[in-house]
């Protein structure tokens, strides 16, 4: 049955996720347009994002917070890979301190949204899910700012045998607030950052931990403090000690990305090293430890300490590097031959991608197909008019491109409102422009969704760059003014300039 909407909301633009992400558009909004009025809505009951989903032992950033921070609120934490409680203390802060926490509106869902040129404006179905009802909010433009994945289900694959289990099957996704893992057996399947974390946060506790891989990951052993940037804040103050260490942060995740992608041989044996003088004597690091493709092919997963090493060394954990045949009543049978036992199991096996939060899009009455679009400078599509997104790096930290892509959308309202314009849609002007993947990297969530994601070309307009120096360019110091920008107004609006959206 059909639901209607029992009122609309008017607001200037509206955010969509009150994660690192959407109040890092909140903050950049209301710091260069505070005449715009703004609402954040958000389908969970706090902020945060993947900060607040995640709940399983030992849940840390994978960047160091100098740069996984903002630009604009130092983090004064010592430790650099920091663990997620205090990561959300963090967010809560920001949002306090900018008064952004009380434009959120908590337990609103967004189902859908359809554009209209005559209005220059989006209806935004949203379900209020503590009383379901429907309301709908019309905006100028929408910012989506919901991350990449599903958020009420993450990835597992079909593992024979798992109804017979006796156990328990976990995905960290959903981890039981009363799971008591004291002494018991656990097997880890998984080799990604979040099975590296998993394996020294529980292993003290439990009775043993086993990470079980079908294929090694590449794994950087770093100090979880900073010494440079603690040592930075205390002489030069919070403000100039945080930009400095940032400023080297920066470089550093550059330069160690650079370094991986063209002498991967060399940095194979660099990692390899580093890996051997964690464990023990004699441990078999290219079984478990040497992966088949280069490093930064896929996201290099930080050890802080070296934290799992350790657990390895001290015999609490240990890897094993094999392929599943069934899981058993009592564990996992390998196609080795292999049982491994387990009293319980947690299937750390990935992401289900997913843009924008699955919205339904619409455009002057016609579906719109977002696989089909080109992102353009990594934050708008083509054929879309009026919408804005986030998607950070994969080979650095992610906020990073958040600061970018704001300060640009905020100097694009002000070209508009300069001009008198309400409208602005990117456009194709080539059809045989080249067509990849929107994001390229090999790693399985990625991968199972190519087709679901738009697409990207060359160059700065088209391309979805990863380089932070390449952004500060296309972003923050190129003019907004595009060739492929069409601007208009509601009277004569952008979008009867058939804008282009092409096929895969």
């Amino acid at each position: 049955m059909e639901r209607t909407a029992n009122h609309v909301e008017n607001v200037d633009v509206l955010v969509v996720g009150a994660g690192i992400s959407g109040l890092g558009v909140a903050y950049y909004l209301q710091r260069e347009h505070p005449e715009r009025s703004y609402t954040i809505l958000e389908a969970r009951d706090s902020l945060g994002g993947t900060w607040d989903l995640f709940r399983y032992p030992g849940i840390r950033s994978d960047s160091d917070l100098h740069t996984f921070g903002y630009e604009f609120k130092p983090w004064r934490d010592e430790d650099a890979i920091a663990s997620g409680d205090k990561i959300m203390a963090y967010l809560h802060e920001t949002a306090a301190e900018n008064h952004i926490d009380a434009k959120i509106r908590y337990r609103h869902k967004v189902l859908g949204a359809a554009w209209s040129s005559a209005e220059a404006r989006w209806t935004v179905d949203v379900e209020n899910l503590e009383t379901q009802e429907l309301i709908q909010f019309s905006a100028n433009w929408i910012f989506m700012a919901g991350g990449y994945y599903r958020y009420d289900q993450g990835y597992t694959p079909e593992f024979p045998g798992s109804e017979r289990f006796s156990g328990q099957i976990i995905h960290p996704q959903h981890w039981p607030e009363d799971l008591d893992y004291t002494g018991k057996k656990v097997v880890v399947i998984g080799s990604g950052a979040t099975a590296i974390t998993l394996i020294p946060a529980m292993a003290d506790h439990a009775g043993h931990v086993t990470m079980l891989q079908r294929s090694p990951t590449y794994v950087m052993p770093l100090p979880a403090k900073d010494g440079f940037a603690n040592t930075a804040q205390k002489v030069l103050g919070p403000k100039r000690g945080y930009a400095l260490s940032r400023r080297k942060n920066i470089l550093r995740q550059r330069a160690v990305y650079e370094f991986c992608q063209r002498f991967p041989e060399a940095a194979r044996k660099v990692i390899r090293h580093l890996n051997a003088s964690r464990l023990p004597d004699g441990y078999p690091v290219d079984e478990h430890f040497n992966p088949t493709y280069g490093p930064w092919d896929q996201r290099l997963c930080v050890v802080p300490d070296g934290d799992m090493f350790d657990a390895i060394s001290r015999g609490k954990a240990d890897v094993v590097t094999d392929r599943i045949k069934t899981f058993t009543e009592t564990g996992i049978e390998l196609e080795s031959g292999r049982l491994l036992d387990a009293d319980i199991i947690v299937t750390a096996t990935g992401l289900n991608v997913q843009l924008f939060g699955g919205v339904s899009v619409s455009i002057d009455g016609e579906p719109a197909d977002l696989s089909k679009a080109f992102a353009y400078k990594g934050m708008m599509l083509s054929g879309v008019p009026n919408l804005a997104f986030i998607f950070g790096y994969t080979n650095s930290s992610w906020t990073l491109k958040v600061g970018l892509i704001c300060e640009h959308f905020c100097r694009l309202l002000t070209h508009m409102d300069a001009h008198g314009y309400d409208t602005v849609v990117p456009f194709v002007s080539d059809p045989g422009m080249p067509s990849r993947p929107m994001v390229d990297l090999s790693a399985g969530y990625i991968q199972r969704a190519t087709n679901v994601m738009p697409r990207q070309s060359d160059g700065l307009t088209w391309g979805m760059s990863m380089n932070y120096f390449t952004d500060v360019k296309a972003l923050r110091e190129s003019p907004v003014v595009n060739a492929n920008l069409r601007f208009g107004t509601a009277r004569r609006p952008a979008a009867t300039s058939t804008p282009v959206a092409l096929d895969a």
